[in-house]
């Protein structure tokens, strides 16, 4: 199978938290983020072909994931949505902002996905009753040209990616800020790891700073 070179991207607190507390959006700490780190994120979405959150995200953020803050065109946005039981009202299915997948399973009733089709929206079956990313990636590359891919995804979605090995490059915007919470969401959630031997091992490429916030930005070895 093929599949397109992946950035997970994500604002991180300092003891790698991504939200408050659970079901609490993103979008309250992403409030104290620096301007010129925005501005960064936006670049980036905007240098991409496609951009993917999980359905959590979509529920909870009611994400728009277009380019706003800088020049160029915003992304194709990708959404893996097994049962298709999302609200077609959201907005990332507003088609006039931008063109959007909804990735779907055979288990997905028919009559929620003329819904979306009749919004615009293309949808895609990738697997029988789960989400087969390996698949999915494929299917962007052959059927939409997709050749580089952010996820700026929750837990779930980021332990899948890496879990199937498809991810390349982890860029982190870590803010100055402690959290706590048993179970506020960290940046990657799944299973646990059976042994030490099981650890992804990444390489620091660099760091930098924007605004007050520290960027730093790793490649994965599998």
């Amino acid at each position: 199978m093929k599949r397109p070179h992946v950035l997970m991207i994500s604002e991180i607190t300092t003891d790698g938290k991504l939200t408050l507390g659970k079901g609490v959006s993103s979008k309250v700490l992403m409030k104290y983020m620096s301007h010129e780190a925005e501005v960064m994120l936006h670049q980036t979405r905007a240098e991409y072909d496609a951009i993917m959150v999980g359905s959590n995200t979509i529920k909870i953020d009611n994400s728009n994931l277009t380019v706003r803050l800088a020049e160029g065109k915003s992304p194709l946005r990708v959404i893996p949505n097994a049962a298709a039981d999302l609200s077609p009202d959201s907005n990332v299915f507003n088609v006039q902002n931008a063109p959007t997948i909804l990735a779907v399973t055979k288990k997905a009733p028919e009559e929620r996905l003329i819904l979306f089709r009749e919004k615009g929206v293309s949808v895609v079956f990738a697997g029988e009753e789960k989400i087969d990313f390996p698949l999915l990636m494929d299917i962007l590359v052959r059927e939409f040209g997709v050749k580089s891919l952010i996820i700026e995804g929750g837990p779930t979605l980021n332990w899948f990616m890496l879990h199937h090995r498809l991810v390349d490059e982890i860029r982190l915007i870590h803010m100055p800020f402690i959290v706590g919470g048993a179970d506020t969401p960290s940046l990657v959630g799944g299973e646990h790891l059976g042994s030490e031997n099981d650890m992804i091992k990444l390489d620091l490429k660099g760091t930098k700073m924007a605004g007050d916030n520290l960027i730093t930005e790793y490649s994965v070895r599998y």
